[in-house]
């Protein structure tokens, strides 16, 4: 299988995507393509040897061949002609905005590109918080109870309570807030991001476990449970400064019977559209009780640290993607006006 990763683009994530590339490069050890999208919307094709920090940060991209995504594919031009990239499935690993918001998604689609990530309804549904709560609605998944608040809103939500950006990751603008010395420069940070944000109650010492899967020839296939080491919460430098060790992380110490409520979840989440991406949820645990944090549908490096063989499931998924219906145009409705106006319209 022919891998081609796609990262960078437009977002707040930007450098994150480019980590999560660079790692999984370091992770799928044969030839694979790199397709980096940057903050102007250019797609360029990225030399193996350049997967490294500063070559992005110095700009240095800018002399690699562009690329043009056209049908089935992305293409190169130059003056001996139109070349296709040798690609079998493409695999999204942009974070954010652009990436995880559905668009790069729509394109894919659009252009009828395999590719590796959530499709568009899967991906509009799980960027914003509030409309991943009425997924986990729908799936039969608990949920904290939240607020979304505009800038000048009440906050019905009593002290202490979490503060995140609605349409944003990686724990960038989110804040815990104790007291209302403390809310004022929390709400800053947050509208920074975002127009609205969510609130909810911060609950010290919960239990947080993260879990990983797809689904691919009709089978789910899981990660093993990790639980997240962390001071008040996981923030960004422990998610982004961790995660980029070539490491396994521990399996996390709980019962059978937790494991498989928290399998049980994931499957009702992922059931709701996530069909050819691996993802990632983040769940808490209260009372015995399973409640999805939040949905990582594009998690960083694809959370290849939470499988003990990776490569197989990447490969298992890559072989089990949606196919989109064929639909054949025939202007049979066009013809049969033209017909019964005599061939004149």
């Amino acid at each position: 299988m022919k891998y081609a990763v796609i990262f960078g683009a437009k977002s707040y994530e930007h450098e994150i995507s480019i980590v999560s590339a660079i790692v999984l490069k370091n992770v799928i050890k044969n030839e694979m393509k790199y397709i980096f999208c940057d903050d102007e919307r250019n797609f360029y094709l990225i030399e193996p040897k350049n997967m490294r920090a500063n070559y992005f940060a110095k700009r240095e991209y800018k002399s690699a061949k562009k690329l043009f995504l056209s049908k089935g594919g992305f293409y190169t031009h130059s003056i001996f002609g139109i070349k296709k990239q040798d690609v079998d499935v493409y695999i999204n690993m942009i974070h954010g905005m652009d990436g995880e918001d559905g668009r790069i998604a729509g394109l894919l689609e659009f252009y009828g590109v395999k590719f590796i990530g959530p499709r568009l309804e899967a991906g509009v549904l799980s960027f914003s918080k509030e409309l991943t709560k009425y997924l986990a609605l729908k799936a039969g998944v608990k949920t904290l109870k939240y607020q979304t608040i505009k800038r000048d809103d009440k906050i019905n939500i009593p002290y202490p309570f979490i503060l995140k950006p609605l349409r944003l990751g990686s724990s960038i603008g989110v804040s815990v807030v104790n007291s209302e010395d403390e809310l004022q420069y929390a709400l800053d940070v947050a509208f920074e991001f975002d127009n609205e944000v969510l609130i909810e109650p911060f609950i010290s010492g919960v239990k947080e476990y993260n879990l990983a899967g797809c689904r691919a020839d009709g089978e789910y296939i899981y990660s093993i449970v990790e639980e997240p080491k962390k001071d008040q919460m996981l923030d960004f430098d422990q998610k982004y400064l961790s995660f980029s060790n070539d490491k396994r992380v521990a399996r996390a110490e709980i019962s059978t019977e937790l494991e498989l409520k928290l399998k049980d979840a994931f499957a009702k989440i992922y059931d709701c559209g996530f069909d050819g991406a691996l993802i990632r949820c983040d769940f808490f645990v209260i009372d015995g009780e399973v409640y999805l944090n939040e949905v990582n549908p594009n998690p960083g490096s694809m959370a290849n640290y939470l499988f003990d063989d990776f490569r197989s499931v990447l490969d298992a998924l890559a072989n089990s993607l949606p196919k989109q219906k064929k639909l054949s145009v025939k202007y049979e409705f066009l013809t049969s006006i033209t017909h019964s106006k005599g061939g004149k319209v």
